[in-house]
């Protein structure tokens, strides 16, 4: 599929390429008053973004730590490490402390585990201002307003079905990158670190591809259950597992639909949740409050 055919909103693999080069490392120059700012707490990565009020990536850190299993914190105290090692990072970067965010959470997860997502972050001083589907977060950057948008995690694969710019449906199943890294460890006598980081060279795919094929094939036949009764004519792939060469036309053969991924795919949900921080407008609002309160001081409270 050629860059004139893609239907994602138009600038949407901009900003992932911003958000790309935002993950290096080093002071901003300038930010802005209000920012907003995003957690992913995945099942292989976790990804923290602060962006401006239009959404456009200023700085961004992420790790690799397996604190989430299948959408639930298993690991409480290793989450609110790796979120606070993350946040620490980020503070140094943009040079203020980050005292509001948006989290992230796999559309199945019930009330009780998604409010462990929400525990993590207040821990570590952030408050929580919301929690969000991945795929719907996802969508925020992609704005697709029919078809369907599937994020690939480590542990999951969730979706969201949208109609007229709307979800009309989500789910979320097992089955994701940490699959595709248990099935090379095996097949190639490696200790999962060593699978994982050769999983995520580019230059390994080519050969990788016949041995995980199965495994993608699985998160295909997921997929085909998951649009399964719903009008969906193009599939969105985001998430880690998405920047594994050659899935699309895997995923698109299973489910006889036409599936294409943006650049940078593991960026999309995290850098997608920020525009979910309610904190940056009330942040704004009470920054045109007082703004307006010292143009009438100056002007003796005249209006």
């Amino acid at each position: 599929m050629t860059p004139a055919e893609t239907t994602w909103r138009p600038g949407a693999g901009r900003l992932l390429k911003a958000a790309a080069r935002s993950m290096r490392p080093g002071p901003l120059r300038t930010i802005p008053d209000q920012v907003r700012v995003g957690v992913d707490l995945g099942t292989a990565y976790t990804v923290i973004f602060v962006t401006d009020e239009a959404g456009t990536p200023l700085a961004g850190a992420s790790t690799f730590a397996d604190v989430v299993r299948d959408g639930i914190v298993w690991d409480f105290a290793g989450a609110q490490h790796v979120v606070g090692e993350l946040k620490t990072a980020v503070e140094e970067r943009v040079g203020r402390p980050l005292t509001h965010a948006a989290v992230t959470i796999p559309p199945a997860v019930s009330g009780s585990d998604h409010r462990a997502h929400r525990y993590v972050l207040e821990s570590v001083g952030i408050e929580c201002t919301a929690v969000v589907d991945e795929p719907t977060a996802a969508n925020a950057v992609l704005g697709i307003t029919d078809g369907a948008v599937v994020d690939i995690g480590g542990g999951t694969t969730g979706i969201a079905i949208l109609r007229d710019g709307a979800v009309i449906a989500t789910d979320d199943e097992p089955t994701g990158g940490k699959h595709l890294t248990l099935v090379l460890a095996g097949a190639l006598g490696l200790s999962i670190e060593e699978a994982e980081q050769r999983k995520q060279d580019p230059a390994n795919h080519t050969d990788f591809l016949p041995i995980v094929r199965p495994t993608l094939e699985k998160i295909g036949s997921i997929v085909t259950r998951q649009i399964t009764g719903h009008e969906v004519e193009k599939i969105y792939l985001v998430g880690g597992t998405a920047a594994f060469s050659g899935i699309a036309p895997i995923i698109s053969a299973m489910t006889g639909v036409p599936a294409e991924v943006p650049p940078h795919p593991l960026f999309v949900t995290p850098l997608g949740v920020a525009a979910f921080d309610s904190a940056a407008e009330a942040a704004a609002d009470t920054w045109e409050r007082d703004a307006a309160i010292r143009r009438l001081a100056s002007q003796g409270g005249q209006p």
